[in-house]
């Protein structure tokens, strides 16, 4: 005769609707019976997908269906719990465990905000425990840059999530949650609720620095962060064109309106070093980033130079502080890392300071 678990495994091979991930793991089977008149499999579809269970009714039943000895398939579906819940504080909150949180931002898209968030993330970890959150929904690079391409961050069946581990960060990311190359095509709404959930719902656990690597440009993510979350300072990411001091500016503003201090400045992209004779070509010109940071009155925290080293290490899976630590632009990230770690810690000192 088959067992509950027989079913339960046979589940498995059922995707949750625009995920990778089976309705197991996403803790929608709720209960499974099985009786000498047949099987009952209870669900507990999402508050907010009430007709998931019809949608699904029968591959799951045809799923159950294979294992032998489960006679008729009938499935329930489990009234949603009404509990109250309890009333969260007004204003941006702290996570439980978690010291300080940097957020690293950009104008636009196209100047390696995420390559620099990873490989910023990596050199903290001379500093203390590191968690990087990828909160770039439409675009997610996390997974890639981190060689998690087809790992799966585990949920208990209190919808509690484990981050996934690489290079000693924990890390998570949108990316991890839906198929590769899937275009995620949400309205704003649904971005807030899974920002919530990664904020609120993921088991970080002790971590002296969270790193968000925000989307480009300012929205719904920046917007719910800030009204969620306190975070202990900005980065700006920048390019060194003259150009691109009008989305420095843009990025400073988005800080300032939602009371984040601004850390610094990274200048990305800095001139290009050749492999084979170490020649320095400033293809998109040299200084602005330092330029525009004393223009308007924020700290330069240093100058990241455009090699081909860094980008064959971030599609290898592998920042290239972990990769090559002895490399210059290892380096330069490290002392970039330990300029925002003084920084922040500036901070916290004006903070609690009577």
């Amino acid at each position: 005769m088959a067992t509950a678990r027989d079913v339960l495994d046979a589940l498995r091979s059922v995707k949750y609707p625009g995920f990778s991930r089976d309705i197991v793991s996403f803790g929608i089977v709720r209960d499974i019976e099985v009786g000498g008149l047949g099987t009952v499999i209870t669900l507990a579809p999402p508050a907010d997908s009430p007709d998931l269970a019809d949608r699904l009714r029968a591959e799951i039943v045809r799923a159950a269906s294979s294992v032998p000895g489960v006679g008729d398939v009938t499935l329930v579906t489990a009234p949603a719990p009404t509990p109250a819940a309890p009333a969260r504080p007004r204003g941006p909150q702290g996570i439980p465990g978690v010291a300080n949180v940097l957020a690293v931002a950009s104008g636009k898209g196209g100047v390696g905000k995420s390559t620099v968030a990873a490989n910023l993330a990596v050199a903290l970890l001379e500093h203390g425990s590191v968690g990087l959150l990828d909160a770039d929904v439409y675009g997610p690079s996390v997974p890639l840059l981190l060689g998690l391409d087809d790992a799966e961050p585990h949920v208990t069946s209190e919808r509690r999530i484990h981050p996934l581990e690489a290079h000693g960060l924990r890390a998570i990311s949108m990316g991890s949650f839906v198929e590769r190359d899937r275009p995620v095509i949400w309205r704003g709404p649904m971005v807030t609720k899974l920002i919530g959930e990664f904020l609120h719902n993921v088991d970080w656990g002790q971590l002296d620095y969270l790193v968000l690597d925000l989307p480009p440009g300012t929205g719904d993510v920046q917007l719910t962060l800030s009204q969620q979350l306190a975070m202990t300072g900005g980065v700006i990411v920048t390019t060194p064109q003259d150009v691109a001091l009008a989305d420095v500016k843009r990025g400073l503003k988005m800080f300032q309106q939602v009371n984040v201090p601004v850390l610094g400045v990274i200048e990305n992209m800095s001139g290009h070093v050749c492999a084979g004779c170490g020649h320095r070509s400033d293809i998109f010109g040299s200084g602005g980033g330092k330029a525009m940071a004393a223009q308007l009155g924020i700290p330069f925290l240093g100058a990241i130079a455009l090699t081909r080293a860094l980008r064959e290490s971030a599609d290898a899976g592998t920042p290239l502080v972990a990769a090559d630590p002895a490399n210059p632009v290892s380096a330069q990230f490290r002392e970039i890392a330990a300029t925002i770690v003084r920084a922040a810690a500036d901070r916290e000192a004006l903070r609690v300071t009577p």
